[in-house]
């Protein structure tokens, strides 16, 4: 074998490793997510499987430790709820009635134990003032020069 052939097989492996890790690492984050009506529906057979379920927090539902490593709350969906317990860091935005998308495995007993919590950044949404002006920009001061 000559030293041209192995450097092409030796460059070929290394493509394909790299290439098969990159994909490994890519497809966690194309996991998609179910709904709440979608993940009861299916109860039965995500049991053990990460899954991901977006509702809304219901409310009255959450409690959170006074560390803020851990929270129960039922997620609401369009007809079904579904409990929540998490561990880990919770994000500051985590309140009721909030959208959020819940990273986890399903219990036996049905429960969602969650490991990540995602919620929306209300600002990212909020509509814009008169011609494009946001509600909170800075307006000016009374009794300053502007």
């Amino acid at each position: 074998m000559t030293a041209r052939t192995k450097i092409v097989i030796a460059g070929a492996l290394v493509a394909g490793v790299t290439g098969y890790m990159a994909y490994l690492g890519a497809s966690a984050s194309w996991q998609y997510y179910l709904t709440v009506d979608e993940c009861v529906a299916d109860a039965s057979s995500l049991p053990g499987h990460q899954i991901r379920v977006s509702g809304k927090v219901a409310r009255g539902s959450l409690r959170i430790a006074p560390d803020a490593k851990h929270a129960e709350f039922s997620l609401r969906g369009a007809s079904e709820t579904l409990s929540v317990a998490c561990s880990g860091p919770l994000p500051d935005g985590l309140a009721e009635d909030v959208d959020v998308v819940v990273e986890g495995r399903l219990d036996d007993a049905g429960t969602l134990q969650g490991v990540k919590v995602l919620t929306r950044c209300a600002s990212k949404y909020s509509a814009k003032g008169p011609q494009g002006a946001s509600p909170t920009a800075a307006r000016p001061v009374p009794g300053r020069n502007t």
